[in-house]
């Protein structure tokens, strides 16, 4: 049988050239419809959505643990662990295939299982168990800290060391299409004596890759390289929303808290981490050589292209106002878990690993507005009369990700949100 992955591979479901979707990427999503039926796990191929619990009710996908298809997450199915999510996507790629009968020649089955992607509703794919978020681009890292502190000082003297990151709020995990209200906190500029409590004035978004956990670890025990890879299910698009002016009053001396707190978006299909195996490349070389738990024998990013587009409420199409690639990653997602697990700390089925903004070398590349403006600076033209330093209410943002193929390309969909004015 074909690999899932085989170049050549065509599914029976028309499939555009250029959908995000085709069958060698069979990204896991969850969805409904308005047939009353629960949220339930679906795959997507071109613009429908392959429903698996009428699959697996009609007895044509079997994996061992009846009734995870018709959970409202993913996390039963990813309970099950690697090779059970190997075996599946293959069985799905085998139904899909355009030399397969079996639902391609039974039209009931067929109507019952492939819904439109217009007839769905897509839902928070996992419920997330824990969020982390990693500052591991070295092009990002080193424009905020020349912002901040100068040139001579840019990097902090342990980031080149270890991948740096805090722990955000799983609570405020959302799914792409969720508006995002304008957060209030505590503000002092340079210029004030005192704070004052008001909504948020430089509201930025910050390009990111989400990693998701689908296997977990004890309390007490370290991660290998293989064994933090073995428990990576897939991938995400990730806008970690940041009020940079609450940051800026609040995170010395213990870094970013409410200024992170208010909404995280994420896209609603998971990339299965063996969908992105063609597309594995070695990482920016680290100097100096990490320590002995985080150096790597194998490639661990990814040459995966992003891009952000920006509208605001007054325009009638969005501008595309970044472009970058995921390669760039200093930290790859596979040392991020590791060193995550290095003292002993319990990984979690559901946990969620931010990337960190992912800006490249040139000025196009900048995954934040803080960088596009360079702080708010250097204004960005979206279109005659229309100029942004941060976001303002109304502004719609959104972010795309894919990897190219030969003839194909594995895509992430996107991850939007419309800023709503503060309560």
């Amino acid at each position: 049988m074909p690999h899932p992955n085989d170049p050549t591979l065509r599914s029976f479901v028309p499939v555009d050239p250029a959908s995000d979707f085709p069958i060698q990427n069979l990204p896991y999503g969850v969805f409904s419809t308005t047939d009353g039926l629960a949220p339930r796990v679906g795959v997507a191929i071109g613009d429908h959505v392959l429903d698996l619990w009428e699959l697996e009710q009609d007895c044509r996908l079997e994996v061992g643990d009846l009734g995870v298809f018709a959970a409202s997450t993913l996390n039963p199915f990813m309970a099950l662990g690697p090779k059970v999510w190997s075996r599946t996507r293959a069985r799905i790629s085998e139904l899909l295939r355009h030399d397969n009968p079996e639902l391609r020649d039974n039209p009931h089955l067929r109507q019952r299982a492939l819904v439109p992607m217009a007839q769905v509703k897509l839902h928070l794919p996992i419920a997330v168990a824990g969020y982390t978020d990693f500052y591991s681009s070295k092009e990002h890292a080193t424009n905020v800290g020349v912002m901040f502190r100068g040139k001579d000082n840019a990097l902090q003297p342990n980031w080149l060391h270890m991948p740096i990151g805090y722990n955000g709020r799983a609570s405020t995990v959302v799914v792409s299409g969720t508006k995002v209200r304008r957060p209030r906190g505590q503000l002092k500029p340079p210029s004030a004596e005192q704070p004052s409590f008001r909504p948020c004035r430089r509201l930025d978004f910050e390009l990111e890759m989400g990693v998701v956990i689908g296997q977990s670890s004890p309390i007490g025990e370290r991660l290998s390289e293989r064994q933090a890879e073995d428990m990576i299910f897939g991938f995400v698009l990730l806008n970690d929303w940041s009020a940079r002016d609450i940051q800026q009053w609040e995170y010395v001396p213990l870094g970013p808290f409410q200024a992170k707190a208010f909404a995280t978006s994420i896209s609603p299909w998971i990339v299965t981490r063996e969908a992105l195996e063609p597309f594995r490349v070695h990482g920016p070389a680290q100097e100096p050589v990490p320590l002995p738990y985080l150096q790597q024998k194998q490639p661990n990013n990814y040459d995966l292209e992003l891009d952000v587009a920006l509208r605001a409420e007054q325009m009638n199409t969005p501008v595309r106002i970044c472009r970058t690639n995921f390669k760039y990653m200093y930290w790859s997602s596979v040392q991020q878990l590791v060193h995550h697990a290095s003292s002993g700390c319990a990984m979690n089925i559901g946990d969620l690993l931010g990337s960190g903004t992912i800006s490249g070398p040139e000025k196009q590349q900048r995954g934040s507005l803080l960088e596009i403006s360079w702080n708010g600076t250097d204004p960005l033209e979206l279109a005659r009369g229309i100029n942004r330093t941060f976001l303002e209410d109304g502004d719609s943002l959104s972010i795309g990700g894919r990897c190219q193929g030969n003839g194909y390309r594995i895509g992430f969909g996107e991850v939007e949100g419309t800023i709503l004015p503060a309560t």
